[in-house]
């Protein structure tokens, strides 16, 4: 049985019984229970897991935030939490190195649909550097010019800068040495 709807059904029956303790006259039960319902409406509409994979993600823990994605199960969640599953997932496989993974997760969830324009700016920058380490600079380019179009604000405007220089940068030549 899918949990969002028993998540659904909970969150309805603590706002009803919100709405009855107004009726009735009692006021303290009322708003405590506003913020419970609000909690409820929370948890409803947002994974927790995943919450807690973004937050491992910020902190750096690559490991954690894989081990919090992969008790994750996407067709569990709700259509725009499944882009940012599939972006969580990318960034940790981009960590990983696991170009080609990374690169099917990240075009899955620009798919779905990120919300935020920085996320879907980053996601190309991340595209954009993944087409240069498979030596393909004209994709690059094209992913660095839609990162700089979608980036509005200049979130991501040292990050874009920096893969900027990096694709002007000659590519380093391995020379083997003779014994």
């Amino acid at each position: 049985m899918d949990t969002r709807i028993i998540k659904i059904a909970v969150a309805a029956a603590a706002l009803a019984y919100t709405v009855y303790s107004f009726i009735n006259g009692r006021w303290g039960i009322g708003i405590a229970m506003i913020l419970v319902t609000a909690a409820l409406v929370l948890v409803t509409l947002r994974s927790m897991r995943l919450i807690w994979a973004f937050l491992q993600l910020r902190q750096q823990k690559f490991d954690k935030c894989s081990g919090i994605l992969a008790k994750i199960n996407p067709d569990k969640l709700w259509k725009s939490q499944k882009a940012y599953y599939h972006y969580l997932q990318g960034t940790v496989l981009l960590q990983t190195n696991n170009i080609t993974g990374s690169e099917k997760m990240f075009k899955k969830a620009l798919n779905i649909g990120l919300r935020a324009a920085h996320d879907r700016a980053g996601s190309k920058l991340n595209l954009a550097m993944i087409a240069m380490a498979k030596q393909k600079k004209k994709e690059a380019q094209m992913l660095i010019a839609e990162a700089k179009k979608i980036d509005t604000k200049g979130v991501l405007a040292a990050d874009i800068k920096q893969v900027e220089k990096m694709m002007k940068a000659p590519p380093k030549v391995i020379r083997q040495q003779r014994r």
